[in-house]
């Protein structure tokens, strides 16, 4: 579940970032594009990029822990 939730947390922030980078004027379906301020889209997609990542990165120590534990 904790994969998922990274997963989809680094696609939304990318497709934001991408999209503001690009000079889109239609926000999609990313969330953070359609609910805040114009001057936050950037900062938002970044950090849900981050905490995405993070999330993946924290649940594949967990496995690699896991599986040399045995």
């Amino acid at each position: 579940m904790i994969e998922l939730a990274g997963l989809l947390l680094v696609i939304l922030g990318a497709g934001g970032l991408i999209n503001r980078l690009a000079g889109a004027s239609d926000p999609g379906w990313f969330v953070q594009l359609r609910v805040l301020p114009p001057q936050l889209h950037l900062g938002a997609s970044v950090v849900l990029l981050l905490v995405g990542a993070g999330l993946l990165f924290l649940q594949q120590a967990r496995k690699h822990s896991r599986d040399r534990s045995r």
